[in-house]
């Protein structure tokens, strides 16, 4: 897989701080880590990542507001993480839910999987 561009969308510190590492480590690159939908609509329009991984609870707005924002100026492949139950019918067809708490193999398919929602695309 080639180095991705991810903007992460976390307002829990100590999980953005896991995931970086995570993202990190599996040869990616953590354009930004935004806690609010205002910063992460804001940092999507400068940094125009190859993927965005967004908790759907943040301090401020909600993640699946936040990309729905987003995807008005054009598709990103997109995962939502959430600790809580969430379905297809709440957000995009073309999203990718990773249920938290997950194993790095399932963080490896969800990036896959939104990968491919992209191709899809065009």
């Amino acid at each position: 897989m080639k180095k991705l561009r991810i903007i992460l969308v976390e307002d829990e510190p100590l999980i953005s701080i896991y995931f970086a590492e995570l993202l990190e480590e599996m040869g990616n690159e953590v354009s930004a880590i935004e806690t609010t939908e205002s910063a992460a609509v804001a940092a999507a329009a400068r940094l125009k990542p190859d993927l965005m991984i967004v908790d759907v609870h943040l301090i401020e707005g909600n993640g699946i507001a936040a990309v729905a924002r987003i995807l008005k100026d054009g598709f990103v492949p997109h995962i939502f993480t959430t600790g809580d139950r969430l379905v297809k019918g709440e957000v995009g067809p073309d999203a990718i839910i990773l249920q938290k708490p997950f194993l790095d193999s399932a963080l490896t398919k969800a990036i896959e999987a939104a990968l491919l929602a992209k191709a899809a695309h065009g």
